[in-house]
């Protein structure tokens, strides 16, 4: 009997090692592609169904003042590395090979990563390990947008890299969203089964034109000529958002299934704002997209996180959140260090997420050049109401959010004062920190 009982002690004993073995938080961060914040019905949009996504709402926290880049490139290099593109924005469609992202870091501390959906940050076929994941399911790696006969290579019949492996898919069937998605579900499923952290980051390849049918609308087998034109058929977007929403809902349905949604983060925001053909309704007004615009429509993006058990559930949150805030943040959750030397520009809002006042922002800044040109650099510095460029307009986005009506400089409220001092004091601050984090740097970018 007593031998029973010390076998019985070292069973529950080694269970529970077992259990022990991955207690480090998970990471999802799911990134859309041209989704700006009017677009979610959480948020207040009336144009799309967006349930999925609406439902990690209510699980988790809102934030009303999340913002992005004007464009792809210069907010995946922010958002993966925590600082400011004025210090280490090369040009588009590059991630410098010597920047720290939180592949890096997760992966340093332990965790499995991968990467799927969209790359264009650099057209070696290691770039993706380079940048920090252990493995990749991505389009526009060593290829181009386009084939060799005109047609785009994300939505049907897609052209896929795969862990260094370029792939094209030819079935009716075949469509890139569902087959990134699909590598990542079996990535976390690979991770849970080796007791294993990890790191699922997502960039994903919709909603970016063209605007194309998706493999739930009745065209998807019948209109396929909308891939031979930039932006296709705007009326698809619609398809387009539904997709989006059902491949979240998915990955939530997954977790839940393995049994780690209690112990897993999941982020959901956008790139930058919507493609501008695209024009929504936000409670009650039309947005038109302002993709690659400085303006709110061109970089107020969503976004809504979940973590059961771990953060707040059902919360609206008005701080001021930027791009380079997504890498200290989920860093923080996971306690894994960022290195003092890497200087970041970003702050956690982990505090927020937990339902405490934290450490919000006054203001946020944002330097934006496609080509990181200095000399076309768009630079401002922003809070919920005011806004001041580098040239000198300001304004109030609260009441005008086309930037059409800058207001005098010589009759500002008490208020209006204030910050246009401190953002004045903000702009001073970075004017010369041009390049500063990149190697071999020259101004034109190039």
């Amino acid at each position: 009997m007593r031998v029973l009982a010390w076998l019985w002690f070292l069973m529950v004993l080694l269970m529970g090692c077992k259990g022990d073995v991955q207690t480090s938080p998970n990471v999802i961060v799911i990134m859309a592609d041209d989704l700006g914040y009017e677009t979610i019905a959480a948020n207040g949009g009336s144009s799309y169904a967006t349930p999925a996504i609406d439902e990690m709402a209510r699980q988790g926290v809102r934030f009303e003042h999340c913002y992005s880049q004007p464009l792809c490139t210069p907010s995946r290099v922010k958002i993966m590395t925590g600082i400011y593109n004025v210090r280490n924005y090369v040009r588009f469609g590059i991630l410098d090979t010597n920047q720290t992202t939180f592949g890096h870091l997760f992966r340093d501390a332990g965790y499995s990563t991968c990467i799927i959906g969209k790359w264009q940050l650099g057209k070696a076929t290691n770039s993706p390990e380079q940048a920090g994941f252990d493995e990749h399911c991505l389009w526009q790696v060593t290829e181009g947008r386009i084939d060799s006969v005109g047609r785009d290579t994300r939505f049907s019949r897609p052209v896929l890299q795969t862990n260094g492996r370029l792939e094209a898919f030819g079935g009716e069937q075949d469509f890139g969203p569902s087959i990134v998605r699909d590598f990542g579900i079996d990535f976390m499923e690979r991770a849970v089964a080796a007791d294993q952290p990890f790191l699922l980051y997502y960039p994903m390849i919709l909603t970016h034109c063209p605007f194309s049918p998706t493999p739930d609308s009745p065209e998807w087998l019948t209109d396929d000529t909308t891939v031979l034109d930039y932006k296709g058929h705007a009326h698809y977007f619609e398809d387009m958002m539904s997709y989006t929403d059902r491949i979240v809902g998915s990955i939530n349905d997954k977790l839940e299934e393995l049994g780690i949604a209690d112990n897993t983060l999941v982020l959901f925001t956008g790139d930058n704002g919507t493609d501008v053909p695209v024009v929504s309704l936000h409670e009650g007004r039309e947005v038109a997209g302002a993709k690659g615009t400085s303006t709110d429509a061109g970089t107020r993006v969503p976004l809504i996180i979940k973590a059961t058990g771990k953060v707040e559930q059902g919360i609206v949150c008005r701080d001021l959140v930027d791009f380079s805030d997504v890498l200290p943040t989920i860093c923080d959750f996971a306690a894994i260090e960022v290195p003092t030397n890497l200087e970041i520009d970003g702050r956690s809002f982990l505090a927020q997420l937990q339902g405490k006042a934290g450490n919000p922002r006054d203001w946020i800044y944002n330097w934006y050049s496609r080509n990181g040109q200095e000399d076309k650099a768009r630079v401002f510095v922003r809070n919920r109401r005011y806004k001041l460029y580098s040239a000198g307009e300001f304004y109030d986005v609260a009441e005008d959010a086309l930037e059409a009506h800058p207001l005098s400089l010589d009759a500002l409220p008490a208020e209006a004062e204030k910050a246009r001092v401190m953002f004045q004091d903000v702009l001073d601050q970075y004017a010369d920190r041009r390049g500063e984090n990149l190697e071999n740097f020259n101004a034109s970018g190039q």
